[in-house]
């Protein structure tokens, strides 16, 4: 005697039973775990009813309640999102992109910084002295004077025509110093 082998199946009826009685409360749940992502619980308990129509053995009446599977399902799936969102890098709007930066290479970088050496070496001694102070070092007018035993004004007046003569020489890259 042979025995057909009959695996359970599942009807479209069947979930939308499950659906209609378990809906609400598997949405309320999944909510809770999403912070309130109403597109994301959404999304756990569609996949949580794909599921359950891939294991229909899960909704036979002899477990009593599916109730508890379907949960622990939706469980389940919220927390792989949420671990797989975490082990992306954060997603930026477009808001974000436009505002960035543009960075140079290191090659540019690396040849600006050259160009900039050579202009501020066709500088006069003392311009450049006065430069390396205030501009490079970061030193404040006083500073400056103290450290090059000038007065205050002087160093206001090198200064001003150091960068009028670093202008002429690196048109482009210097908008800035004005």
């Amino acid at each position: 005697m042979t025995t057909a082998l009959t695996t359970p199946t599942t009807t479209q009826d069947d979930l939308a039973r499950v659906q209609r009685e378990h809906g609400g409360p598997l949405f309320s749940f999944l909510l809770r775990l999403c912070d309130g992502d109403r597109q994301r619980a959404e999304d756990l308990v569609q996949e949580t009813y794909v599921r359950a129509w891939q294991h229909p053995e899960a909704l036979d009446a002899k477990y009593g309640s599916v109730r508890p599977w379907l949960f622990t399902v939706g469980r389940r799936l919220a927390i792989d999102a949420r671990r797989a969102r975490l082990a992306r890098p954060a997603e930026v709007g477009d808001a974000v992109l436009e505002n960035a930066r543009v960075c140079a290479d290191h090659a540019d970088r690396s040849t600006a910084a050259l160009d900039v050496r050579d202009a501020v070496a066709t500088l006069s001694p003392d311009h450049r002295a006065v430069l390396m102070e205030v501009y490079f070092k970061g030193a404040s007018v006083a500073e400056a004077a103290r450290a090059l035993g000038i007065p205050a004004g002087t160093v206001k007046s090198r200064a001003y025509y150091a960068l009028r003569a670093l202008r002429r020489v690196l048109p482009g890259y210097a908008p800035d110093l004005r």
